[in-house]
């Protein structure tokens, strides 16, 4: 659960802002007591320069505190931002004592390790009374956790790519096993033997509620800025954690939250996602978001950030049209925005449309063999290709039953959480069914929205298990949790139905047996039934395309030309450089050829030049590191500067070969 993103984007802003300082960084590594008496290891970063005391910013990390912190990004945050900066190794990880316990003591349990080292901060010399945390996946989990204590002089969290309850946002899903996500991440961060721990308790009971935020939102009293990517592994857990709290949280925290979801994988680094290139998603200044936050909550200084809309998320689309229908970011105020469910029935023949089943239509039938699964092909994933990928090779396959519509005459959007009802029936007492959700591109590339899974025996409770009577028939809920996407005109909708999605998911070996623990495995025989009495759904939250498209987009749209920062950078192929241009109204902004973008180097030569003649909306611009002739430039900074009549910003860019 690790994620390189958010560290890599701030070096960047370091290193520009740091060129000419020294690098008088010290740390202090202190053992902090907790209440158990095991102490934790701890690296202090303070200011070399400036009085004090100062903000603290806290990480906790079970990957190695020297691995999270580089002597670069603490001179930014203790020198140049005058924050004091506290790295901490969680329980039994790398310098710290104690045992291994997997988040279990960073809670409201009888250890409460996060709690313990924010009010041991507060005691210190340096510090102001004013704390702060940040971090990304296990450093996100981890605040989650604290923020569920609710320490007194816990200000403020950054929380990105992260679970709030472990259970069913990380472990189980649907009752099932992620069996590549677990088991991979255990033993990769030498944790294995925790493995057996899940295996002897697959079944959600009271000792997993010390790492589910859900039972305590009331008791959550910060702000909490939620940034998740609609194909992470945790992001239901981030919306879930987002809306409860800013509903029920306590009085700082209701109404205080932020939340900002992008097109992106786990680590929200990547510019693709699976076999998709999102057009218009790098277009944000998140570290300079992250500064603006901490400023605001820990100094009160008036960054804006506190008056920017509660919402930010990107609407997904056709990939290949950049100025389509999707493929753009939306605000709001609230989450989700207003749909309406909308069914879309599976028929006979594979068809799947609005029109309710009558009553002569015959099941589908498949059979599933543990001993052959259905590979798992992309997907919200840490260790395998995680992201839209093309399913068609696995749609192909006899144990894979395929629904789609005609091809769409108008755009469907769908915001919020995708469920699928599904009526079927096994021979055997215990098995899965799976769901994908895909977006049929013209040249019938099936490219993978969401995806979901239910364990027969929790179908109806995650806390106990009921199993099948062979041949009846039963209702299945598969959730395939939230998205926000754009079908644009000429694409199709597609759900395909099976029961297996390996490694993504533990292969159910059909016997009923306790989990993991079977010796044997058998072939289930599966039926899909989709008729009146009967009728299979899939449930889409379809919004009106108009207020999605037209209402939000154009309202958030500036007055004047905004030269947004470039991403990813530093970059060492390619970088996308964003314009927000505004409605042309009564001849305010004319486009006669003097508003332009030019990249200089540090010397002030200009090397490219773009003339903008494109009226309205966000504009991006790919730069390959080049000059006007195609000639690629060398290792450095460069300026990116946008002119007009009345205005000139310019953005510091860093290209390294």
């Amino acid at each position: 659960m690790k994620s390189r993103s958010f560290y890599y984007s701030i070096i960047v802003i370091v290193f520009i802002s740091c060129m000419n300082m020294a690098f008088a960084v010290e740390r202090d590594t202190v053992m902090v007591p907790m209440r158990d008496g095991v102490r934790l290891a701890t690296d202090i970063y303070r200011p070399s320069i400036g009085e004090g005391p100062w903000p603290s910013i806290l990480i906790r990390t079970p990957y190695g505190k020297a691995s999270a912190m580089s002597s670069l990004i603490a001179t930014a945050i203790t020198d140049l931002y005058q924050y004091t900066l506290v790295v901490q190794d969680t329980r039994g990880r790398f310098d710290s004592e104690g045992a291994d316990s997997l988040y279990f003591s960073d809670g409201w349990g009888h250890n409460q390790d996060g709690y313990d080292t924010v009010e041991w901060i507060v005691r210190q010399s340096w510090s102001n009374g004013k704390i702060g945390t940040w971090g990304a996946s296990a450093l996100g989990i981890t605040q989650y956790l604290l923020a569920g204590t609710a320490p007194p002089h816990l200000v403020c969290c950054l929380i990105m790519v992260a679970a709030s309850n472990l259970y069913e946002d990380a472990i189980f899903y649907g009752g099932e096993y992620r069996r590549s996500l677990v088991d991979n991440w255990l033993e990769n961060n030498d944790s294995g033997h925790l493995i057996n721990y899940f295996t002897q308790h697959p079944n959600y009971a009271p000792m997993y509620d010390i790492v589910n935020l859900s039972t305590r939102y009331d008791s959550v009293k910060v702000p909490i800025f939620h940034v998740g990517g609609w194909h992470d592994i945790f992001i239901q857990g981030q919306i879930n954690a987002f809306s409860g709290i800013q509903e029920r949280g306590g009085p700082l925290a209701a109404g205080n939250q932020k939340l900002l979801i992008g097109p992106w994988v786990h680590d929200i680094s990547f510019t693709t996602c699976g076999e998709l290139f999102s057009p218009n998603a790098g277009i944000l200044d998140l570290p300079g978001q992250t500064l603006d936050w901490f400023n605001y909550w820990l100094k009160g200084e008036d960054t804006g950030i506190a008056q920017s809309p509660a919402v930010r998320y990107y609407l997904m689309g056709d990939a290949d049209q950049t100025d389509g229908p999707g493929n753009r970011w939306i605000e709001r105020e609230d989450w989700p925005p207003p749909s309406t469910p909308t069914y879309y029935y599976l028929r006979s023949g594979g068809i799947l449309n609005s029109d309710v089943p009558n009553d002569i239509e015959l099941p589908d039938e498949f059979d599933y063999d543990p001993e052959n699964p259905v590979i798992t092909i992309g997907g919200r994933n840490l260790n395998i290709p995680a992201g839209s990928y093309d399913q068609r090779s696995v749609e192909s396959r006899p144990d894979v039953l395929v629904y789609t519509t005609d091809p769409l005459m108008d755009s469907l959007v769908a915001v919020g959480r995708v469920t699928v009802t599904l009526w079927a029936s096994s021979d055997v007492i215990d098995t899965d069914f799976t769901a994908k959700l895909c977006d049929v591109y013209p040249d019938g590339r099936s490219m993978l929205i969401a995806d979901g899974i239910v364990q027969a025996r929790h179908r109806n409770t995650i806390s106990g298990e009921e199993f099948l009577i062979p041949g009846e028939i039963y209702e299945f809920t598969i959730d395939l949790w939230s998205t926000a996407i754009v079908f644009a005109p000429g694409h199709c909708v597609r759900l395909s139905i099976s029961s297996s999605n390996y490694e993504r998911f533990e292969k159910n070996p059909n016997t009923g047996e306790p989990f993991r623990q079977n010796t044997t495995s058998q072939i289930a025989h599966q039926i899909v039934y989709h008729d009146s009495e009967y009728p299979s759904a899939l449930i889409l939250p379809v919004v009106k395309a108009e207020e999605t498209l037209v209402a939000e987009s154009e309202s958030t749209l500036p007055e004047r030309p905004v030269l947004a920062q470039n991403y990813p950078n530093p970059f060492n192929h390619e970088t996308l450089i964003q314009l927000r241009l505004p409605v042309i109204d009564n001849g305010k902004w004319n486009l006669e050829g003097n508003t332009r973008l030019e990249i200089f180097d540090l010397r002030g030569r200009c090397l490219k030049r773009w003339v903008i003649t494109r009226q309205s909306g966000d504009l991006i611009i790919r730069w390959r590191g080049d000059d006007q002739y195609g000639n690629p430039l060398p290792t450095g900074i460069y300026f990116c500067r946008l002119t007009d009549e009345s205005l000139r910003e310019t953005r510091k860019l860093m290209l390294m070969r």
